[in-house]
């Protein structure tokens, strides 16, 4: 990249017309930049000749939260929770059933299109699929440079330019201005996803799951671009992802989803040192520890059994109850409230972990909820460990005691002379008198 290319500072549009310009000014840091109250999304489910609505999915039923400026937000659950429906609710690509969403203090719930286009280029989207989110018709630049066109914004130096720039910015051969998507990697893909979120300069950035479509070594290089992109243009990410140790890498605060709820927010370092929430707690235990030394260190596998209750019709009380081990009759009566317990940690839990008891008179567990989950002590984990290590030691044995083979080339290419027994120092055959017999032991096995 040339030294005046480099001159050029993020965001090179907004030195242009001021026509498609933003509506507020930048918010300070630590400001709240999105706040959502009761969002709610509900699926009709229609039937009959009439189209009469027999039910509905509650895909996000009710939450509430909030982002700063600056910040990195994750959301983490299970397939099915919601996470991608509310990603798409708060960048308004789907209509929220009910609740709010407001950016920068104004409710862009129910804006209309023509009210939405000046905030596109507030809010941006990286979509979970880098091979169907790119039109397969279009070239790179034609794709990168949508936004300017749609907006009206024309770049100093022109539009080819800032998105052969955009794409230096994400680590892209600018030469690769006029290529299809086919003739790139999936995390090639994947940055040129981002190119595009990246090139009206936008305040916050929704991320779904962009990194679950890649092979593990190049996600590790979009979260870092992802990282690096934060730090120097002060974007605000809202990541939405299903593994814990990409969350734990880009997070500040980080939001657990179970059922369309948010059952559990909380900062970081708090989450993963002391999950409040059982679910939470669960999902934390079924990160694998790879290090056998560590087997006699304290932890505790927590099994749930049975699969996530249907949308459609989700159980009363807290949705968790079917699976928790700590349910009692509250649970299953009444939904708690997402409330702060602690500094920093807002729990939705009448039973919550490494905290007193909020409903402490009603200790009576279901028996559904008894055997909801399977606990696996740590005897259990620690006999495992040292069973693997056993395994591992007396493999290693049987390749250091193994003799050297020194028949013919042509016997040796039998793997199954290679197997037989190791003869005793007083046995008086040779080597050619030992091979006839293993080929005639092995001469059935080769007619089956």
């Amino acid at each position: 990249m040339s030294d005046d290319e480099k001159a050029v500072k993020i965001p090179a549009q907004a030195e242009g017309p001021t026509q498609g310009a933003t509506l507020t000014e930048d918010p300070a840091p630590g400001e709240v930049l999105l706040k959502v109250t009761g969002l709610q999304k509900h699926f009709p489910i229609k039937k009959g000749l009439l189209q009469r609505q027999v039910g509905a999915v509650h895909a996000v039923d009710g939450i509430d939260f909030e982002v700063r400026s600056g910040e990195t937000l994750g959301v983490v659950g299970e397939s099915g929770c919601g996470k991608s429906t509310m990603g798409r609710l708060i960048t308004r690509l789907l209509e929220p059933t009910a609740g709010k969403v407001e950016f920068q203090g104004k409710d862009i719930t129910h804006l209309g299109v023509g009210g939405m286009r000046p905030l596109r280029r507030d809010v941006q989207m990286i979509f979970q699929d880098p091979y169907s989110s790119l039109n397969p018709r279009h070239t790179i630049g034609t794709i990168v440079g949508a936004p300017f066109k749609l907006q009206g914004v024309e770049p100093e130096g022109g539009i080819k330019k800032e998105v052969q720039r955009l794409l230096s910015v994400v680590g892209l051969n600018p030469e690769h201005y006029n290529r299809y998507p086919h003739e790139f990697s999936g995390g090639q893909r994947q940055r040129i996803g981002i190119a595009r979120a990246l090139a009206l300069n936008p305040k916050l950035v929704v991320a779904d799951e962009p990194v679950s479509a890649l092979d593990v070594s190049i996600q590790a290089q979009v979260v870092n671009l992802l990282d690096d992109l934060q730090q120097e243009l002060g974007l605000t990410y809202v990541i939405i992802a299903h593994d814990l140790s990409v969350v734990r890498h880009v997070s500040d605060r980080i939001a657990v989803m179970y059922l369309g709820k948010i059952v559990e927010l909380a900062d970081r370092d708090l989450l993963y040192k002391s999950p409040m929430h059982p679910y939470t707690k669960a999902l934390m235990s079924a990160v694998p520890i790879p290090d056998p030394r560590r087997k006699h260190a304290k932890s505790e596998r927590i099994l749930l059994k049975g699969d996530v209750p249907s949308p459609i019709s989700p159980p009363s009380g807290c949705r968790f109850h079917t699976r928790c081990w700590k349910a009692t009759q509250v649970c299953k009566t009444t939904e708690p409230v997402l409330v702060e317990l602690r500094p920093g940690q807002q729990v939705a839990c009448h039973h919550p972990e490494n905290f007193q008891d909020q409903a402490p008179q009603d200790t009576v567990l279901l028996t559904v909820a008894k055997e909801a989950a399977e606990l696996v002590a740590d005897e259990v984990l620690a006999e495992s460990a040292e069973t693997s290590a056993a395994v591992a030691a007396e493999v290693a044995a049987e390749a250091a005691a193994e003799p050297v083979v020194t028949a013919e080339p042509t016997e040796a290419a039998e793997p199954a002379e290679a197997a037989e027994p190791t003869q005793s120092a007083g046995d008086a055959e040779t080597a050619d008198e030992a091979a006839p017999e293993a080929s005639g032991d092995d001469a059935p096995a080769k007619e089956k």
